[in-house]
């Protein structure tokens, strides 16, 4: 039996998904942890967390520096809730484009009983609210991951010219990117050059406040800025001087602040959703699910897929007998290792090694079953992080 600790609403879809791997919920000594907008705090980690699954792709709620010294694995669910966010960027490019909220917002104003009336006063004021259509212009994405290509391949349906910025884009994401897409080389050529601005980059060191005083003033007179990424990205202070000065004539974000609350009450040039991005049915299921299946895959197996902080590692089981080292990244471990197993007269059936920046883990396939006693023997060896049969 593994035990199973749950922050947040999960969608059972994902539960069942444990329960029927013979995980138990439970708050005691949790093997695994499966939540979503939680924050956790390193005092949190118990001695038997193996490890950490996000039903989401961010995972700043997340002390992964003290996971990783513990040697535990975080996961998060990227694309899950691709399509989710996806819609809700096409939202945001037709409310920021047509007067919708603004024609809603009078409508709800009238007072009048009196269809003639009504109608009359409709007609008169309609005109306010007049924008224009999203065929023709020009999207800029930056970020072209598993939301922005989605959010390329539907602008491109709808008829709009795409460009597209990000120095990291993988081989899978370009694949799913329609051929029309452009290629900017930096931001400023991107935000120089687009009607409408969509940002879908992970919050790191390196873009927070990407978006600033130094970016905006590359921006194309009258564009609108889209943020459902994270609202760190933003620097809100100069997007409002921005909007202030005419450089950019919306913004739509999904992280609303005090500051946002204000300028949109009085100006109405700023558009708040109340972080709805990954807020469908449908996208709660997939997160839930494909962490579910990542927990249930390391757990059982050992195997890591889609971890922020561990390296991909996947190894068919040759035998039923699995042990799963997780270590730093010290030469010479695995060769001291193989030399504890061959003192117990173990034969390794099959292995791997896989490594990222300081931690490393292996798979090690044995045709007989280890005991307790060799466990702790190799937890033994100086930077050996944690052994466990599986």
């Amino acid at each position: 039996m593994y035990k199973l600790k749950i922050f947040n609403n999960i969608a059972e879809n994902g539960l069942h998904i444990l329960r029927e791997s013979n995980f138990v919920v439970t708050d005691e000594n949790p093997d695994a942890i499966m939540l979503r907008s939680e924050i956790l705090k390193p005092e949190s980690f118990n001695s038997e967390l193996l490890c950490i699954a996000r039903a989401g792709a961010g995972i700043n709620n997340i002390p992964i520096k003290e996971a990783t010294k513990a040697g535990i694995v975080v996961f998060n669910t990227p694309g899950a809730n691709a399509n989710a966010v996806k819609e809700l960027v096409l939202c945001g490019m037709l409310l920021s484009s047509r007067g919708i909220l603004q024609g809603y917002n009078f409508l709800n104003s009238i007072s009048t009983k009196d269809s003639n009336e009504l109608n009359t006063e409709v007609e008169s004021k309609k005109k306010e609210f007049k924008g224009f259509e999203l065929q023709g212009k020009t999207l800029g994405i930056i970020g072209l991951g598993a939301i922005g290509s989605l959010v390329a391949q539907s602008a491109h349906n709808l008829g709009m010219n795409i460009i597209g910025f990000d120095p990291f884009i993988s081989i899978d994401s370009a694949w799913r990117l329609p051929k029309e897409v452009v290629k900017a080389d930096s931001i400023e050529e991107l935000v120089g050059s687009a009607d409408f601005i969509s940002v879908h980059v992970p919050l790191v060191d390196d873009t927070k406040e990407m978006i600033n005083e130094n970016i905006l003033k590359y921006f194309k007179k009258g564009s609108k800025l889209i943020n459902l990424s994270r609202g760190p990205i933003i620097n809100n202070d100069d997007v409002i001087n921005a909007l202030k000065e005419g450089v950019i004539d919306r913004f739509v974000t999904d992280f609303p602040t005090q500051e946002l609350v204000n300028r949109s009450k009085k100006f109405g040039d700023v558009i708040l959703l109340p972080h709805l991005g990954a807020s469908t049915s449908e996208a709660e299921i997939n997160c839930a699910v494909m962490a579910a299946n990542q927990t249930k895959d390391f757990i059982l197996n050992g195997n890591i897929i889609n971890s922020v902080n561990f390296p991909r590692i996947r190894l068919g089981r040759s035998t039923d007998y699995r042990l799963v080292v997780i270590n730093k990244n010290e030469p010479g471990l695995i060769g001291k290792i193989a030399d504890c197993l061959a003192s117990h007269q173990l034969n390794i059936s099959d292995m791997v090694n896989k490594s990222r920046d300081g931690i490393a883990i292996n798979l090690i396939d044995l045709d007989t079953k280890p005991n307790i006693q060799i466990e702790k023997e190799i937890k033994k060896i100086e930077h050996i992080l944690s052994v466990r049969s599986c």
